[in-house]
């Protein structure tokens, strides 16, 4: 069976830009247009691919043909570029194309808050590309690669996700940090487990570990202290500045803090450190190794070494 090109561009377009409105226009399509061409798409397979809401989504059928789908895209991009054409074709600076490869990639806040961006500042100098970021716990970031959603993501899963290589890229180090009002309030007497048990802890979202496992190095208690939901690294280290909880933040931004007083360790000495790796799907295609040589180049001028071969899934 033969998909049809512009049938598998509609629905990648809808996935990717989550409506179909947002998809025609992109597409410079009408709505109706493009939901013909999904209508299709699903009848041609005889399953339902999208689940309409906001944002539109892919039902389980539809996670192995968004993949399938990306990754023809890519391929496609690729092949234009052996004749100088396309997203994924190297350009000279002040070069305009037409229509930029879009790239889904995975990363965790913290590294698009610190390290991260440079890399893609690097690639877009070399390639016309447009990035669709999706911000994601690095402890999770690995099942988008799961679904299709992304070709690429800062995990901290070493083992290949199938169909992946992986690259290690370093250790990423956070301090447990509060303002000296909070330490005076709560810790008056030092770190009790009583006192941590009550004293109120941000995290980022329901997936963040940080606390949890920082606690488990202070405590053999298995504590559970009030949490503040704070979804952004620069808006959380206010919160610990503002004396609403202690929480783990990465030592480089935390570290002017540190050095005006402004904030202070929760446990001085003591840290911890999350390992990040790079996984990206098995395609020899440039721009996917150029922007891999990007991520992997930024990484080493601002994490600690991390000592793990490469693998493939």
């Amino acid at each position: 069976m033969q998909l049809d090109s512009r049938q598998l561009a509609a629905f990648a377009a809808v996935l990717r830009e989550g409506s179909f409105d947002a998809a025609a226009r992109t597409l410079h399509l009408t709505p109706s247009a493009v939901s013909q061409r999904i209508k299709g798409l699903e009848e041609r397979l005889g399953r339902v691919l999208i689940r309409r809401g906001s944002p539109c989504l892919a039902t389980e059928a539809g996670e192995s043909l968004q993949r399938h789908a990306q990754q023809l895209q890519l391929l496609e991009a690729q092949a234009l570029a052996s004749f100088g054409l396309g997203g994924a074709a190297p350009r000279a600076r002040g070069d305009a194309v037409a229509t930029p490869l879009p790239l889904a990639v995975a990363v965790n806040a913290d590294s698009l808050a610190t390290w991260f961006m440079p890399a893609l500042a690097a690639l877009r100098e070399s390639h016309d590309v447009c990035m669709d970021l999706h911000v994601e716990d690095q402890d999770h970031s690995s099942e988008l690669l799961r679904q299709g959603r992304v070709l690429a993501a800062v995990s901290a899963e070493p083992v290949p996700v199938q169909g992946c290589r992986v690259r290690p890229l370093g250790r990423m180090r956070y301090l447990a940090v509060a303002s000296p009002a909070f330490m005076r309030r709560f810790f008056p007497e030092g770190l009790s487990d009583a006192a941590l048990a009550r004293a109120p802890c941000n995290v980022f979202n329901q997936k963040d570990q940080l606390q949890a496992r920082f606690l488990r190095r202070l405590s053999r208690r298995r504590l559970a202290p009030p949490q503040h939901r704070v979804p952004g690294t620069h808006g959380f280290i206010h919160a610990a500045v503002q004396g609403l909880g202690w929480g783990m933040n990465p030592d480089v931004l935390v570290a002017p803090l540190l050095d005006s007083g402004e904030l202070v360790e929760l446990a001085p000495g003591q840290s911890l450190d999350v390992a990040l790796y790079w996984q990206h799907w098995s395609l020899e295609a440039q721009v996917l190794r150029a922007l891999t040589t990007a991520v992997v180049s930024a990484a080493e001028g601002a994490l600690r070494p991390l000592s793990s071969p490469s693998s493939e899934g």
